[in-house]
């Protein structure tokens, strides 16, 4: 790897300007890529970019990097693998690499990657290979950049097929999110969609069914059926919970016991337990199918 001769020290660098402004939403879109940080993270995408399905979507763009703030062997080694994986690599001075970080203790590396490269279109996911039967979380208008990145986390966890981001929702490339997913962003296929009806239509060319997260109108989700198989799990926004619109294309309900005071579950919580119920259920009767005539 070819490392310049000098750091970047001033933070007035174009370069740096640009990086710096990554945090703001209209300037992710208008320079289409978003910041990465964190070894773990910085890691996750290295290790897509070698999976044969998913790994094509992983563009690295540059990777600032001050050796200087660098501890143990990780962050030379993702360096050298980043850049040889066609990361530009540029060396910048530890105050100017604090600049681009959130993180109180800066791991030496910030990357950027391509933003509209990790999005994925209906079809797209069409032709990934799947297990059978398989999940789709349908998240519907999120606002909270933690909750959505717990639940693209979760959904990776399960090994969901896909997630489907309905707008308006908060950015999935937003810093918190991305920190939140904890690499999975890189994992699981994701794409956006304004048009309920067309994610309908999608959803019967698949064989999933829309199931509404929604304790108040469905049976509690281990004593209901409608988990079984392959499945849309739809969960609300977090203040309005599931629009009418929504609701006219459901199959059923599933929900969970509120037994204290609380009103409500936070949606990433009641997300990744419905979503792990959809898992057991599901490996329960993978491994134990019901007698003919059951």
């Amino acid at each position: 790897m070819e490392k310049s001769k000098a750091p970047i020290t001033s933070l007035r660098n174009t370069r740096i300007v640009e990086a710096r402004k990554l945090t703001q939403r209209k300037h992710r879109h208008r320079q289409d890529r978003f910041l990465v940080e964190g070894l773990q993270l910085l890691g996750m995408a290295l290790e897509r970019m070698g999976d044969a399905a998913t790994g094509v979507k992983v563009k690295p763009h540059e990777l600032f990097y001050s050796e200087d703030l660098f501890v143990g062997e990780t962050a030379p080694r993702l360096l050298e693998a980043l850049t040889e994986a066609g990361a530009d690599a540029i060396h910048v001075a530890p105050h100017v690499l604090t600049t681009l970080s959130e993180r109180e203790d800066s791991q030496g590396l910030v990357g950027t990657f391509g933003l509209s490269d990790l999005e994925w279109s209906l079809d797209e996911i069409d032709d990934l290979p799947a297990s059978s039967p398989s999940l789709i979380l349908v998240l519907e208008r999120l606002q909270d950049p933690g909750n959505l990145g717990t639940l693209i986390r979760t959904a990776d966890a399960v090994g969901a097929r896909a997630v489907v981001l309905l707008e308006p929702s908060v950015d999935p490339f937003d810093p918190k999110t991305v920190r939140g997913t904890m690499g999975s962003l890189f994992s699981v296929p994701f794409a956006r969609l304004g048009d309920v009806k067309a994610l309908w239509r999608w959803l019967a060319r698949l064989g999933h069914r829309p199931i509404g997260a929604d304790a108040r109108e469905g049976e509690t989700a281990w004593e209901s059926e409608a988990l079984v198989g392959s499945v849309a799990l739809v969960l609300g926004n977090e203040a309005r919970g599931l629009e009418p619109e929504l609701r006219d294309g459901l199959s059923d309900y599933v929900g969970l016991p509120l037994l204290g005071g609380a009103e409500s579950l936070n949606v990433a919580v009641a997300g990744g337990v419905l979503m792990y119920e959809w898992l057991r259920v599901n490996r329960l009767q993978a491994a134990y199918p019901p007698s003919p005539g059951e």
